[in-house]
């Protein structure tokens, strides 16, 4: 999505570049309300109060950095669902992703600013494109996830992904929907203090990436009963998860039987290895039991003056 001064440039350009200019989407009327209710104790007390907790821990540096930018990646779809809990019916395990957006450069929260997340089901797969995802199921494997993997990923990377195994958070241009599925993605506004909490699952892996989760910060639009319309897109990220929290993921169901081979934190070629910088959350959980939910939060830095859409990473 780019702002007026860039509409008749992008009018020219690929058709998925063109809708982000024009952006328009439509509230799905009973759909848009948020759920509060399912889900863990721990997930939806967090999602509830989330301005308690939302990145509390990490204004102080993230205000002073921006936020690393990241490639889109081909499995983007412009935001389509405005609500807050993107859950849908997918299984997994309860997450509440509490994100707080700041100016880098002047560390004042930006209010009504559109945030986008997206991210693969806990087998890997990305609603909008499941023939071309890579996951994984069916019996479990006899080498579960470790700290340490047996080297190179194997098989065959999936249509528009680049021969580096990226996939779905990568590079490889922009793919366009196979499928009406929604699950897992959705966009809601900033409050007056740039929060913005959402309730999910936590996510599972593919081929060629650790765990991750999209995100895209639209400002200078506005909001009307159809949505969001306008504006630019001033940050692309992800967001990632600490080792010890994706291996006790993949200890539960259905998490645990993917015979996908996953990349660590450190192997992955998207994350910087900067920490909060990069996108690397703060996670809170039970350790004994990873399974009653998990609340992550982060302070983003952005430059809401620039244009990062992502794609030309």
């Amino acid at each position: 999505m780019t702002g007026n001064h860039t509409e008749h440039q992008q009018d020219n350009g690929p058709r998925h570049k063109r809708d982000l200019t024009r952006r328009k989407v439509v509230v799905a009327g009973a759909g848009a309300a948020v759920a509060v209710g399912a889900g863990t104790a721990l997930a939806s007390g967090a999602f509830a109060d989330e301005t308690s907790t939302a990145g509390t821990s990490t204004t102080s540096e993230a205000c002073y950095k921006l936020t690393s930018e990241t490639t889109e990646g081909p499995y983007y779809i412009d935001a389509d669902k405005i609500r807050r809990d993107i859950t849908e019916d997918k299984e997994g395990i309860p997450l509440v992703l509490n994100l707080k957006v700041i100016d880098a450069e002047t560390c004042k929260p930006i209010a009504n600013a559109a945030v986008d997340i997206w991210h693969c089901d806990a087998l890997g797969i990305y609603s909008g494109y499941e023939s071309l995802s890579t996951g994984g199921g069916g019996t479990a494997p006899t080498d579960a996830p470790s700290g340490t993997p047996s080297g190179t990923p194997t098989g065959e990377p999936p249509s528009g992904a680049p021969s580096g195994g990226t996939g779905g958070g990568g590079g490889g241009g922009h793919e366009e929907p196979t499928d009406d599925e929604r699950y897992l993605r959705g966009t809601w506004r900033t409050d007056k203090q740039g929060r913005v909490a959402f309730k999910t699952i936590f996510p599972g892996w593919y081929r060629g990436r650790t765990v991750h989760i999209h995100t895209k910060v639209h400002v200078d639009g506005k909001w009307t009963d159809a949505g969001y319309e306008g504006g630019h897109t001033c940050h692309t990220g992800q967001f990632f998860f600490a080792e010890e929290a994706v291996l006790a993921s993949a200890e539960v169901e259905p998490y645990s039987t993917s015979t996908t081979e996953r990349t660590t934190l450190t192997e992955d070629t998207i994350y910087d290895q900067s920490g909060t910088t990069g996108g690397l959350l703060k996670l809170k959980y039970d350790k004994k039991n990873i399974a009653k939910g998990v609340v992550g939060s982060i302070t983003m830095g952005v430059d809401p003056d620039s244009t990062n859409d992502g794609t030309s990473l």
